[in-house]
């Protein structure tokens, strides 16, 4: 397994082709070399591209076990598991319906009443909550060690704590060189080279 790591490295960094089971394999021989944060993150791209119970709990037991943070086991977070699973599913299901929907009321638009463009108009709202609301959120493992996380987006900005390598963050936007991340519930922010982004 080892011996094929480089192989499955090369790989992704070629031709950025990449298979859920792949990861989990180059997490796998992170792990057993002791590289913790670079199993997290190679487990964090598979939990981002095929979100399962299972490989979020293995990430938990990981964090746990090297004291990390950013990685909540509540039963809020297994629903959002759940939820993220058949995000695009029920989007495309969602989105179809709208086609449907919006082709009928333009053929009968001079049938329909006021009601069924209200429940139309609805409808699209509902789609627009859905898609802000319930995307999956962009997230960073911290990559270096003693990183700083600062109170505003300068290194002369008030100091709040140090990060370690594999601390979880929630990515919320970028200005110039420094991502402003969530910290115990608050704007906190990191240089851009210290975090890899889960994409």
């Amino acid at each position: 397994m080892e011996q094929a790591y480089p192989l499955y490295r090369q790989a992704r960094e070629q031709d950025g082709q990449q298979s859920v089971r792949q990861l989990l394999r180059m997490a796998y021989v992170q792990e057993e070399l002791g590289h913790y944060p670079a199993a997290l993150y190679y487990l964090s791209l598979a939990q981002a591209w095929q979100p399962r119970n299972a490989t979020w709990h293995k990430i938990v037991s990981l964090a746990q076990e090297h004291r990390l943070t950013g990685y909540p086991d509540s039963w809020r977070q297994n629903l959002l598991i759940t939820v993220q699973r058949y995000y695009y599913r029920l989007l495309q299901g969602l989105l179809i319906l709208a086609v449907v929907g919006g082709t009928l009321l333009l053929l009968r638009r001079r049938t329909a009443d006021r009601a069924w463009w209200a429940t139309y108009a609805a409808y699209l709202l509902l789609i627009g909550v859905y898609l802000n609301m319930l995307a999956p959120g962009r997230v960073g493992l911290v990559a270096r060690p003693r990183a700083p996380l600062m109170a505003g987006p300068s290194a002369g900005s008030t100091w709040l704590t140090t990060a370690a390598p594999g601390d979880r963050f929630e990515v919320q936007g970028q200005q110039d060189i420094w991502l402003r991340v969530q910290w115990q519930g608050r704007n906190a922010y990191i240089r851009r080279p210290d975090l890899l982004l889960v994409e």
